[in-house]
């Protein structure tokens, strides 16, 4: 059995099976990193997977024969092994011939877990549930002891996915890389060389870049001029501009330097991106590109990365290295193994760089497309990313700036230099707005201010540097207007400030401060007028004649419930008859299907990446998923044909986002679904009611729906207003505060038999890629169910979801008249003012 608590001798078996110096594993003396997870593929007598999770300073170990399976049905044996050394994570190696273990170990996977139920009953019960956040890995696992409590000395678990947007078919499943994600070998590979480096050293070879050094601490990066309009053009490629730190990375030997643009040393601040540059199978390289710290769409959010460059101590650097991950994107490759490629043409680096970036990890390649910039330019300001850079195909690397690249912003943002701030007005912190600079050339030039984007914590922190370099006179002219009510500073500070566009007289027009670029000097912030280069205009190209909207309906009369006898054309006409009702949950919300082509008592599968043969007309978006490494072109319903387009693929439940597409990380509505699982069913009625008074109380708004199986949904209307994380932490308050007034008959408990026949307040359905039923779909359940809105009047004792099936649906609809659960999507609650409330209700 796992250890459940701090024991100096859980390493003992461990360090008793290995002799120090006849082996390359670490022996468990170094330091520790917090909720760290890793699967190790290992060649030992047999091929497994070790699945390690960290707790109380070691790290808990399974041997996984057949490794982790993404598919819910499938269950892999996971035989529970000694405790391993926290730094035993980042091994890779062979460990040699009659040594404990001996062969080839990988890091096939490595990141975070989040327990959601206490570790400490989990390992005494048997039963570990947890989210993961790995390179390949992703939601939610559970770890489940054979046997349970009967059995506590039983070595043998099951690992087992949970159904979310994360899960795979077993097939599918496999289709994850191989290698490392650390050094992007294979198993074979590290034992006997590597076919993909081999083939990077004979292309070098070829390439004619002459023997020399590059001594990457006398570089300096090459750099873009800016243009306005993207373009077409045979000999360029195009590449996304990414919203982070620039930097250089130089690997010699096992020295690994981490500069960025200003060459402060950022090694002891990114170690994770230190330890994957070490793990490359090469002796000698320098790297170009941008550290970002991508949110959970895989969005660069350059706040985040700044949160991580403030850290000093090792401890907390560790720490967030866990809960705010980076990536390195490398875009150019300036050396490799003494050749200095610098001279050659920047598609011929982009080639030998490819080839040494593993295909998962914190090392990224930054990709590219040739000749075809406006419809780059195009898809970069859909998904809303900074920009685009142009780059001439032939160009060489050199350390200036250069009309070879050239960078677009997407979103028209710029650098500027801080020139002074006004004084607050009434009820205002700090200041009113800051006066800004950029240089033309080597003169400074006003530009206007920005008085919007700062919240009252960053009016203070900014007003205490302001006030740190106060100057008597501006650092260059100013209109009179603008001196007036104001005080200058020294330009040493730099902004990101976003803004519509730079008006006839010299002003910047509606800006919004975005952050403080500490990576920046003031005489970067170059004046944005428009560039001198030849404006390329984006062609508009004249319309195609609109592919017909038929849906191409099939098999109707295949039978769906074969009880009922409900057909798949039953189906289809009710989803026609409650389109007005269902389709406003669907608009512009992402979509998972869940596919049952031969009815219920059928094989089913999840898919929520649209294949590329769906007409033009039915609405896909596409979102970087990071544990595809891809893009997913989820399906949309915004209109009927859509709808009926996705119900004829066998499509029975519909699940959606709680959040759109447009605002993915601001859901919607809070959900708090109340599971019986044993429990009467008048139990529900009673917590949902009790829900409802707790809102009451703090003067929030709820709302109910049955969930088309034995439970009730209640939603909490956000208003686009929390993230995901405050929403679960919202969720989690509220079931923690129902439970205590009605402990009798609810619990936070999710385990079932630990219930007692208690009603399970699920809170932990909020988060990001969390699914909900929508409302007025169809369950694939006998009678055909409906997750029915109910009005909170009919949430009593005369509640009877089982009324409200495919069959009656349609006609409570032309009875109800309006749908009681619609304020969900359109209402905006004080919630600032409803959270101090259930503070004071839960401290009373």
């Amino acid at each position: 059995m796992p250890k459940t608590g701090p024991d100096r001798r859980s390493l003992e078996t461990y360090r008793a099976k290995r002799t120090p110096g006849g082996t390359p594993e670490p022996m468990g003396v170094t330091g520790v990193r917090p909720r760290l997870f890793v699967v190790q593929q290992h060649a030992a007598r047999r091929l497994h997977h070790d699945f390690r999770l960290e707790w109380r300073n070691v790290l808990l170990s399974w041997a996984v024969p057949r490794g982790p399976s993404l598919d819910p049905a499938v269950k892999r044996l996971a035989v529970h092994v000694e405790d391993h050394p926290v730094d035993y994570a980042d091994f890779e190696g062979v460990i040699p011939e009659g040594n404990y273990g001996a062969g080839a170990v990988i890091v096939w996977d490595l990141g975070r877990w989040t327990p959601l139920e206490d570790v400490e009953e989990g390992l005494r019960r048997g039963k570990l549930l947890f989210d993961l956040d790995g390179y390949k890995l992703h939601g939610t696992w559970t770890l489940v002891r054979t046997g349970g409590r009967a059995k506590p000395d039983s070595k043998e678990w099951l690992l087992i996915k949970k159904p979310d947007s994360h899960a795979r078919p077993d097939e599918e499943a496999a289709a994850l890389p191989a290698e490392s994600v650390l050094s992007g070998l294979t198993l074979e590979e590290l034992g006997g060389g590597s076919k993909r480096i081999a083939r990077m050293r004979r292309r070098l070879k070829r390439s004619g870049a002459p023997r020399r050094d590059v001594p990457a601490n006398s570089l300096r990066p090459m750099l873009a001029e800016r243009r306005d309009r993207p373009f077409d053009r045979p000999g360029w490629l195009f590449e996304v501009k990414y919203d982070g730190y620039r930097c250089l990375i130089e690997r010699r030997a096992d020295v690994i330097r981490l500069r960025s643009r200003r060459g402060r040393d950022l090694t002891p601040t990114f170690p994770e991106l230190a330890r994957a540059v070490r793990a490359l199978p090469i002796d000698h390289a320098v790297l170009d590109g941008e550290i970002v710290a991508p949110d959970a769409e895989g969005r660069p959010v350059f706040q985040r990365l700044q949160r991580r460059a403030q850290l000093r101590r090792p401890r907390e650097v560790e720490r967030a290295a866990l809960e705010i991950p980076v990536a390195f994107f490398a875009f150019d490759l300036l050396a490799l193994e003494d050749h200095d490629l610098r001279p050659l043409p920047l598609l011929e680096r982009k080639a030998l760089l490819e080839m040494l970036i593993p295909a998962r990890g914190a090392l990224r390649f930054s990709s590219h497309f040739e000749e075809r910039g406006k419809a780059v330019y195009r898809e970069i300001t859909q998904r809303r990313l900074e920009g685009m850079m142009a780059k001439k195909a032939d160009s060489p690397y050199v350390s200036r700036r250069s009309s070879h690249w050239q960078k677009l912003r997407a979103l028209r943002t710029d650098d500027f230099v801080v020139l002074g701030f006004t004084h607050p007005g009434r009820g205002r912190r700090g200041f009113g707005a800051l006066h800004l600079g950029a240089f033309a050339g080597s003169e400074l030039r006003y530009l206007g201010r920005v008085g919007s984007g700062f919240d009252e914590a960053r009016l203070d922190a900014l007003r205490a540097e302001l006030d740190a370099s106060i100057r008597e006179a501006p650092a260059c002219p100013v209109p009179a207007a603008a001196a007036r009510d104001s005080r200058w500073v020294e330009p040493r500070l730099v902004c990101e400030v976003r803004y519509a566009e730079l008006t006839s007289d010299g002003s910047l027009r509606q800006p919004v401060f975005l952050h403080l670029r500490d990576d920046k000097t003031p005489e970067e912030c170059l004046h944005p007028e428009p560039s001198e280069a030849e404006p390329v205009a984006v062609e508009a190209s004249p319309d195609p004649e609109p592919e017909p909207r038929d849906v191409p309906f099939t098999n109707l009369d295949k039978v769906f419930w074969p009880e009922e006898g409900f057909s798949k054309g039953d189906l289809i006409d009710y989803h026609r008859r409650v389109a007005p009702w269902i389709l406003p949950y669907l608009a512009d919300r992402p979509l998972v299907l869940t596919r049952y082509p031969d009815g219920i008592l059928g094989k089913s599968f999840f898919q929520k990446d649209a294949p590329q043969w769906v007409p033009s007309w039915v609405r896909t978006e596409r979102m970087w998923s990071e544990h595809a490494s891809r893009e997913i072109h989820y399906f949309v319903c915004d209109e009927l044909e859509q709808l009926l387009y996705v119900v004829n693929l066998g499509t029975i439940p519909l699940h959606v986002w709680s959040s759109r597409v447009a605002s993915l990380q601001q859901p919607d509505w809070c959900i708090l679904d109340l599971d019986p699982k044993g429990a009467p069913f008048a139990d529900v009625v009673r917590v949902a009611r009790e829900l409802r008074t707790l809102c009451r109380s703090i003067e929030l708004p709820s709302y109910a729906k049955t969930s088309g199986s034995t439970g009730v949904h209640v939603l909490i209307p956000l208003g686009r207003q929390l993230t995901f994380e405050q929403s679960r932490q919202l969720a989690l308050v509220l079931a923690r505060a129902v439970v205590g007034r009605l402990p009798e008959i609810a619990t936070v408990t999710r385990r079932v038999s630990a219930r007692k026949g208690r009603v399970y307040v699920d809170a932990l359905q909020n988060g990001h890629g969390r699914l909900l039923a929508a409302p007025f779909c169809v369950r694939p359940l006998p009678d055909a169910p409906v997750s029915m809105p109910v009005r909170w009047r009919e949430v009593s004792a005369r509640l009877d979801p089982g009324r409200y099936t495919l069959r009656t649906a349609a006609a409570r609809l032309r009875r109800l008249g309006e749908d009681p659960l619609r304020p969900v999507l359109e209402d905006r609650p004080d919630l600032l003012g409803a959270l101090e409330r259930l503070q004071e209700l839960v401290g009373n």
